[in-house]
């Protein structure tokens, strides 16, 4: 840059008016206030008084330019590889092994590949674009190292970090057909198989979504078995500490996204738990997948392990996991043939690990209070008057005063959540189009938006964004002493009969009196209207705390209920087959 030779520009800035030049590396006349930078460039006439430094710089920086405005082949894969990759190494920053992204998640994704014809196969589905490279030998190698290079070009994957190949490896190269006219292959769409990808219909094979990125990091967890269950890994990404929403801002400037793309990349709504699941169980029936790791009673998933944890977060008294235990195993939900998940088995057995784990707290909480909106308030009375005659002495729980600190602070805190997503900025940062002929158009809307933003946001006196939080294994933290209630005792609901504790409470109601047929989606309904207000407090609270339906914790509690209480179950059968025999009886004698 040199502004002794921009002088004799004598033209106004059309951004800020100023006449203030200088030279950029291309030869191209830029504001000196405002950085803009014009179309116009310096004439020159002499040729030999520029130095060859500077013509070869100049050259260098115009081929760069046309590289990075052409962009390169890429294959949508590729870019869910990408994906892939930034979410791992998310989760690596969490605490996650790092052997989950070197060694699982490189496995499944290459799993999938294969199983998908993508690669790692003699005929993959690619009828354009260039070869594809893969690894015949030493398929346990990671090379996700430094960047995504399973299907990575060497004319432009990152050079930072990578690593080169050994000898031992040996490339294989698929077989595919070079399109005639590249130009042509990116009018719909950056990528080269955008429009085939999105059209291919064929049976038997997943297509990979965004939403189903994460179902491959779920199932990495759960083969890891590590400490971050469905509903928390769902949380990081809400509190975007993992790339999800406009995840396609981390590919490389290179990877030209528009048309076709945007569909396929671009996500306008936050992850469902269900849906993930479902992901998660649908990707593991495709990849073939073996049964996973045993689920043990050390296991972070065991549904002792979280109680314990759950109890802590929704803070009910320690002294009540021991009954979480003893409904954990009369229910047989902690039995490890139950709980590992194994895909190929002819009778498939899933568990929502951490709605379960909540929906044995409510049954115990049921069991304790029975939550018909009489009996706790009267418990509660008892609790009240002991602690006030008895301060010094470890207090009794109180399911009032319980009741009205955590109303308080779930209220804030799911006020505090209904407005950081009505503030959320959905558009990227990257601008998507739909055709390159757009792209002008929308840099410049983009542009106008943001000045808008900028001017609002300075008239209100506000900042547009919220400051990230740290990320953490539990949402709330009750250390005072008069909202803790974790050293509460609960022997204001217990009796000693003979050497074991028993509830004072001997009554106990059903969620659910009829299952739905086996052909619904769904086990039960749920109506709000049929079921106390405690019981609707406690469901509302502790599914916001899992981010999932009511309807959806209900049906958990109902299913642990049956296991529970198989007598009454199999008594209320009885009665109902019976009463329709009466009834076909009566008809007959009409």
């Amino acid at each position: 840059m040199d502004r002794e030779e921009a002088k004799e520009f004598k033209e106004r800035c059309s951004q800020c008016a100023a006449v203030s030049w200088g030279l950029t590396d291309e030869g191209k006349y830029y504001c000196t206030s405002c950085h803009n930078v014009t179309e116009r460039s310096q004439e020159v006439i002499d040729t030999g008084a520029i130095p060859t430094a500077r013509i070869k710089a100049i050259s260098r920086g115009l081929k760069n330019k046309r590289k990075l405005e052409k962009g390169c082949n890429w294959y949508v894969c590729e870019g869910f590889q990408y994906i892939l990759y930034h979410q791992a190494e998310a989760l690596k920053t969490l605490g996650v092994d790092p052997e989950l992204k070197n060694e699982v998640l490189h496995n499944f994704w290459k799993r999938y590949l294969e199983k998908s014809k993508q690669a790692y196969c003699k005929n993959p589905v690619y009828t354009s674009g260039r070869k594809t490279k893969v690894l015949e030998n030493n398929l346990s190698h990671s090379d996700w190292g430094s960047e995504p290079e399973l299907l990575s070009d060497s004319t432009w994957a990152p050079d930072s970090g990578s690593e080169s190949l050994t000898d031992s490896q040996t490339l294989k190269h698929l077989p595919s057909t070079r399109a005639s006219h590249p130009e042509s292959v990116s009018i719909c769409s950056g990528s080269l198989d955008g429009v085939e990808y999105s059209d291919r219909k064929e049976k038997g094979i997943m297509k990979m979504t965004v939403p189903r990125t994460l179902a491959f990091c779920g199932l990495a967890l759960l083969w890891q078995r590590e400490t971050i269950a469905l509903s928390d890994l769902l949380r990081f990404v809400e509190e975007d500490h993992i790339p999800y929403i406009n995840a396609y801002q981390h590919f490389p400037e290179e990877m030209k996204l528009y048309g076709r793309d945007k569909g396929i990349f671009t996500i306008e709504s936050w992850p469902d738990y269900e849906e993930i699941y479902k992901n998660m169980i649908d990707v593991a029936i495709f990849l073939d997948l073996p049964r996973f790791p045993d689920i043990t009673e050390e296991c972070y998933l065991h549904p002792n392990v979280l109680c314990m944890k759950y109890l802590m977060e929704v803070n009910l008294p320690d002294e009540m996991h021991g009954l979480t235990c003893q409904v954990v195993k009369m229910t047989g939900i902690g039995e490890v043939d139950f709980l590992t998940f194994d895909p190929i088995a002819k009778m498939k057995r899933t568990v929502k690990y951490d709605v379960q784990a909540i929906a044995v707290i409510v049954v115990v909480l049921k069991l304790l209070f029975l939550l018909d909106d009489n009996l706790e308030w009267s418990l509660s009375d008892l609790a009240e008057k002991y602690n006030g005659t008895n301060a010094e002495d470890k207090p009794w729980f109180d399911f009032r005063k319980w009741y009205q600190v955590m109303k308080k602070s779930f209220d804030k805190k799911k006020r505090d959540w209904e407005e950081a997503r009505a503030k959320y900025m959905w558009k990227s940062e990257k601008p998507l189009y739909h055709s390159h002929i757009d792209k002008s158009v929308v840099y410049k809307r983009r542009e106008m938006v943001e000045n808008l933003q900028r001017q609002f946001s300075t008239l209100a006196d506000s900042t547009p964004t919220t400051e990230k939080k740290a990320p953490s294994s539990f949402q709330f933290n009750w250390t005072a002493e008069d909202t803790c209630f974790h050293g509460h005792s609960l022997q204001g609901v217990l009796i000693k009969k003979g050497q074991a504790l028993i509830t004072k409470n001997s009554l106990y109601w059903l969620s659910t009196q009829k299952f739905c047929k086996s052909y619904c989606k769904h086990v039960t309904t749920y109506e709000e209207a049929n079921f106390s207000l405690s019981y609707q407090f406690i469901l509302s609270t502790f599914s916001f705390l899992l981010r999932i339906k009511t309807s959806l914790l209900h049906e958990e509690v109902s299913l642990i209920e049956k296991k529970l209480f198989k007598k009454k179950y199999s008594e209320a059968k009885q009665t109902s087959q019976r009463s329709k025999r009466v009834r076909k009886y009566w008809k007959k004698m009409k």
